[in-house]
């Protein structure tokens, strides 16, 4: 498993250095709400302000999605992952996929 702190949005990983550049990595999820979810979520919606239901599919596919991205670059041999992004496509009405990718990396801790 990598560890989190060897994980980041930026192209370099501070006070360590790239030996091995192992290529693109993603995690994938696709995820709908149910029926009683989406009652749920219009209920809220009526009322304004934070709608928890969709914040929380939100958040759980994101982290599910990350999770993957974080299992393909160990399969990888990677011991951290740069330039981590995230998309989200609407495949259909009401189910969205959520990718996670980034660079996985062999990297070595500066001396010196």
């Amino acid at each position: 498993m990598i560890d989190q702190s060897m994980i980041t949005t930026s192209i370099t990983l501070d006070g360590y250095k790239v030996t091995r550049n192992l290529g693109l990595v993603r995690g994938i999820t696709v995820r709908s709400r149910s029926i009683l979810g989406n009652i749920a979520g219009g209920l809220q919606s009526l009322m304004g302000g934070r709608l928890s239901v969709y914040v929380d599919l939100c958040e759980t596919s994101r982290e599910e999605a990350y999770q993957h991205l974080i299992q393909h670059a160990g399969e990888r041999g990677a011991n951290a992952i740069i330039n981590v992004r995230y998309d989200a496509n609407e495949i259909t009405d009401g189910i969205t996929e959520v990718l996670a990718y980034g660079t996985a990396v062999v990297v070595e801790k500066i001396t010196g």
